[in-house]
């Protein structure tokens, strides 16, 4: 039985931020990121795909840093895993969006190939709009935890993020980051937690899209999803994916009991 649940219309309650519990629970992180490590031997032997280029973006206030995990075990996977050249994520501006848009063109151009893109939260929201800016560039998006919603109540950065940016971001001003629920026209992947202490998971639900979309749940928090094992299972197995070739996540016997088959709507 796969352990996706289908990605559907939500109807439910009003969006809200997790719960206090929730928020407070996010320092088991800790113990996440005990466990990539103690598996790393593990990880590695997954199965690569045909190590095509991939570039991770961070979450907000966090660095390339965050994700040097990451990318070191999917370069050992073989993929051409780079970080982003925009410092620590925090304001979104035109000069931010044109930065990476020029970056973006440059693996693609250098690779000679499309590249897929994982986001952190606010960097899988980046990554999907940049999939809708340049889907000739993007083979695949994998958000992480992603408040891929219009609705800033579902995250409890909402504040914070205001802070930084104001109301109504520069980028907002200009006519993009409309519509941020809506998927790139490239097959998408949101990897989500109900367990998520930042942003609530119903704000990480993907809508049903006309390209290839998919909701993974995982047992994680949202500060240890860049390191947890379960989300490196699934990462791997969705760049594996010839180009063209996209197919749901369907984990192996070995690997169901990490993935909840639990209903997302």
């Amino acid at each position: 039985m796969a352990s996706v649940a289908p990605a559907e219309t939500i109807n439910g309650p009003a969006a809200r931020p997790p719960s206090n519990f929730w928020a407070l629970a996010e320092g088991r992180a800790i113990f996440e990121l005990g466990a990539f490590f103690m598996s790393r031997g593990y990880l590695s032997t997954l199965e690569g795909g045909d190590g095509h280029t991939v570039m991770v973006l961070p979450g907000f206030m966090a660095s390339n840093s965050s994700t040097r995990p990451m990318r070191k075990l999917l370069r050992q996977l073989g993929y051409d895993a780079h970080g982003w050249d925009s410092g620590r994520n925090v304001k979104v501006d035109d000069f931010l969006v044109e930065r990476l848009r020029a970056q973006v063109a440059n693996l693609y151009n250098t690779s000679g190939g499309k590249i897929s893109l994982i986001g952190w939260s606010l960097g899988g929201v980046l990554a999907r709009e940049l999939a809708k800016m340049h889907p000739e560039k993007v083979r695949s998006v994998i958000s992480l935890g992603s408040p891929i919603s219009d609705d800033r109540n579902h995250t409890n950065a909402r504040r914070l993020f205001e802070f930084f940016n104001g109301d109504e971001p520069e980028v907002m001003r200009d006519g993009k980051f409309n519509g941020l629920n809506q998927a790139p026209p490239v097959p998408t992947t949101s990897i989500l937690t109900k367990t998520d202490g930042v942003v609530h998971w119903r704000g990480s639900v993907q809508q049903p899209s006309k390209t290839p979309f998919e909701n993974i749940e995982v047992y994680a928090s949202h500060i240890g999803l860049g390191v947890n094992p379960s989300v490196m299972i699934a990462i791997a197995d969705r760049l594996r994916q010839p180009e063209g070739e996209w197919a749901p996540f369907e984990p192996s016997p070995v690997h169901s009991w990490m993935f909840p088959d639990t209903d997302l709507s």
